[in-house]
């Protein structure tokens, strides 16, 4: 099962709408704190709609508490500064794949220690970043793909007519 970690989250539409997509795909979601707003907040449970009760969460206290708790775990940055695309890696069916704030992105002392592992979205040169939650559906959705999208639907269904 593939993991998808959000470190310091500080929207929660973002997260809302992350957690949505891992309950779809059914991959896990990992929150770092500090989180810029409460888990029972609104917004986050808007945009994750009913989907949220479904959805394979786990909070930790820090970076560290993370690192600690996930020990070997094989984590893929996500980052604007990447020499390599999120394309140009094999992610593992227990890959995390971490997304840094968005007012910051990953602390680039964290990056420096995964360098191998960074990756990025490309993007026009004079583009900050995309928005988190698209961010981690493209690099998301590229891994499930590598992978031949498993447990996932496989044929499409119309609602009132037959293909």
């Amino acid at each position: 099962m593939l993991n998808i970690v959000l470190l310091e989250p500080e929207m929660p539409a973002n997260t809302g709408n992350i957690g949505r997509t891992c309950v779809a795909t059914g991959t896990r979601l990992h929150l770092i704190e500090p989180l810029g707003f409460r888990i029972n907040d609104k917004m986050l449970k808007r945009a994750g709609l009913d989907y949220w009760e479904k959805l394979d969460v786990t909070i930790y206290d820090d970076y560290q508490d993370f690192l600690d708790k996930n020990p070997g775990a094989k984590i893929y940055m996500a980052t604007t500064k990447s020499k390599q695309t999120y394309s140009d890696v094999t992610y593992e069916e227990d890959a995390y794949i971490m997304f840094g704030k968005e007012s910051a992105g990953i602390p680039e002392e964290i990056l420096l220690d995964n360098k191998e592992t960074c990756v990025r979205i490309p993007m026009m040169p004079e583009e900050r970043s995309l928005n988190l939650s698209n961010s981690v559906a493209v690099i998301l959705y590229e891994a499930l793909r590598q992978q031949g999208f498993p447990g996932l639907e496989e044929q499409g269904q119309l609602h009132r007519y037959r293909w």
